[in-house]
């Protein structure tokens, strides 16, 4: 499907919202999609949104691509296009996937279960697509978290880019991160390959709202004249569970382990107890999967489970 704005000076505009987690590539794939715009001749703006850099925390970006000037700026509250690059954000109060999000939306999930199961289990509006991004990424790269070019790709396909252009945009976005050739031409492979993955659907350019967007994932500050930021509330770090931060999670195996106890010395979040026999015992509730008790376990007694495979006991 091309790409066809009514008329050369429109102020209509696509607008597309990524949301990830931390380390998984959304801020990237918003450059992605507005680079290939912008080769296609649009007028195009990204620009992402988080807190303090952490891996596996929520994180948002944003694209928007017009024939004329875009004069909006900051988050888009009412998208045209939703990529969503981890499947358990769907639930996550923090992350406000579905804000904004209409029976006009068209919304992409990276999973390996069907937009059908998808959209019936959690209850999603508009169009509802998805591919398992994250098991191409681990065939092809052998990083389930290498994800910027497959989710730039899924965005341009939806609104009807060129293959020609993204794979420019991809060549551009990650040859400016360091890549190595190699890596490079396998990313831009794997990213035609997404982009073939998923078909594009109607995607309507709508008029500048002209209304001045709410900060949606954004803490509140106090005025300039106090000269710093403060924590207004009290503390609240066990009312927040980080599991849900989690792509994989560490599941042992009882039989291989030895109780050597490294996987609860080296937990960054204390999420690893020890039972009264000196075994471990995992808080999937603050899990966030970064995987070092696995690196560090000597039996490879833990092992790393994608969430959508089961549930933790």
């Amino acid at each position: 499907m091309e790409l066809v704005f009514p008329r050369q000076g429109s102020d209509l505009m696509i607008r597309i919202r990524f949301h990830g987690r931390g380390g998984q590539g959304a801020k990237t794939a918003s450059r992605i999609v507005g680079t290939a715009a912008f080769i296609e001749g649009f007028t195009a703006q990204d620009s992402p949104i988080y807190g303090a850099e952490r891996r596996g925390a929520p994180v948002a970006a944003f694209t928007r691509f017009a024939r004329g000037p875009i004069l909006e700026r900051g988050l888009i509250a009412n998208p045209d296009v939703v990529v969503v690059a981890d499947e358990t954000l769907l639930g996550d109060p923090v992350a406000r996937v579905l804000e904004g999000v209409s029976g006009t939306t068209a919304l992409f999930v990276n999973s390996p279960r069907s937009p059908q199961d998808l959209k019936r289990e959690a209850s999603l509006p508009g169009e509802v697509l998805t591919l398992d991004l994250t098991g191409l990424a681990l065939t092809r790269l052998g990083k389930s978290g290498a994800l910027s070019a497959p989710l730039g790709a899924v965005g341009a396909r939806i609104v009807g880019l060129a293959v020609q252009s993204l794979r420019q945009a991809v060549e551009g976005e990650l040859a400016s991160l360091g890549l190595s050739e190699p890596l490079l031409a396998e990313n831009v492979s794997l990213a035609v390959e997404c982009f073939e993955g998923v078909p594009t659907v109607p995607v309507t350019p709508s008029p500048p709202t002209g209304e001045t967007v709410a900060a949606l994932w954004t803490p509140v500050y106090e005025p300039p004249t106090r000269g710093s930021a403060r924590i207004a509330s009290g503390a609240n770090t066990l009312l927040r569970k980080t599991g849900d931060w989690r792509t994989y999670r560490p599941v042992l195996d009882v039989r291989k382990c030895n109780g050597c106890t490294l996987c609860f010395v080296y937990c960054p979040e204390a999420a690893i107890a020890l039972n009264d026999k000196d075994r471990p015992v995992i808080d999937y509730d603050y899990c966030k999967g970064c995987g070092l008790c696995i690196t560090e376990c000597p039996t490879h007694a833990l092992t790393a489970v994608r969430e959508t495979e089961e549930k933790p006991a």
